[in-house]
């Protein structure tokens, strides 16, 4: 599928995708009269087209790392680079599924999922066929009229998913878009955002607090640490988006290792 931006130039923003590079990436924060390390020398590269999951315990700065390459902080140490430019929300496509899904509740399913695209390109410029397809793809064509609050917690993932996807991103951020389903809407919910993703490839970074998430969602593993957060391993898995993972022999490895790091019992390391 080929994709539009200036309605001369014709390129598919999926399949050029956009390396992201962080190097000696550190985030402080003031509070009082102190000043907060919230993440400290942060060095990734994560390849075009890659899922990369960040797990850690609260106060890693998962979330922060994330409000950097949304453009929402800006005072930083280090760099941060999309496509090898510095992070600029002007310039960059960057979709948004936050943890509370991020919808406005004045504002019905359509309004909702056409609101990035429309504010990034214009009303004209939106890609109607392609909006269409999301909404067969994510089974939310009934509820286009409908308002946030007449929806299911899974429903409202779903709107949250279509708005993303529909903005055409080169970078897509998800700061624990599951944590607030029940464990049965979350593994349909993954399986669903996974379907999508796998056709068009779009580089995303997924904030996650729950291993068998990083693992099934991420074909790298970022494990940090705690307060300030630092990378203490860098895992390539083998195990992304298999089905039926976890009664894996590999699994139990895995989620061994990971659940021994963030308790602090392995030194930083990259395998």
């Amino acid at each position: 599928m080929n994709y539009t931006t200036t309605g001369e130039v014709e390129f598919d923003l999926y399949r050029c995708g956009y390396m992201i590079k962080m190097n000696n990436l550190t985030v402080c924060y003031k509070s009082k009269n102190k000043i907060i390390k919230a993440v400290e020398n942060i060095n990734l590269n994560i390849d075009k087209g890659e899922i990369c999951t960040v797990i850690g315990p609260s106060g890693a700065g998962k979330s922060t790392i994330l409000k950097v390459f949304a453009g929402i902080i800006k005072n930083y140490e280090g760099k941060a680079c999309i496509d090898g430019v510095q992070v600029n929300p002007q310039i960059n496509r960057i979709g948004l599924i936050p943890q509370n899904y991020g919808l406005i509740t004045w504002k019905t399913v359509e309004e909702n999922i056409l609101l990035s695209s429309r504010m990034k390109d214009g009303k004209k410029n939106i890609d109607m066929e392609f909006y269409k397809e999301l909404l067969k793809k994510l089974n939310i064509e009934k509820h286009i009229k409908s308002y946030p609050s007449a929806l299911s917690g899974g429903e409202r993932q779903r709107v949250s998913i279509a708005r993303a996807f529909l903005l055409k991103p080169n970078l897509l951020l998800m700061d624990e878009p599951f944590s607030a389903l029940d464990v049965f809407t979350r593994e349909d919910a993954q399986r669903l955002f996974l379907d999508i993703w796998n056709e068009h490839k779009v580089t995303t970074i997924l904030v996650t607090h729950d291993v068998k998430e990083a693992i099934y969602l991420g074909q790298k593993i970022v494990v940090m640490s705690s307060y300030p957060g630092r990378i203490k391993k860098i895992i390539k898995n083998d195990l992304f988006g298999k089905e039926h993972f976890e009664f894996n022999n590999e699994f139990e490895t895995l989620n061994l290792e990971i659940r021994k790091i963030l308790k602090g019992e392995k030194k930083d390391e990259t395998r």
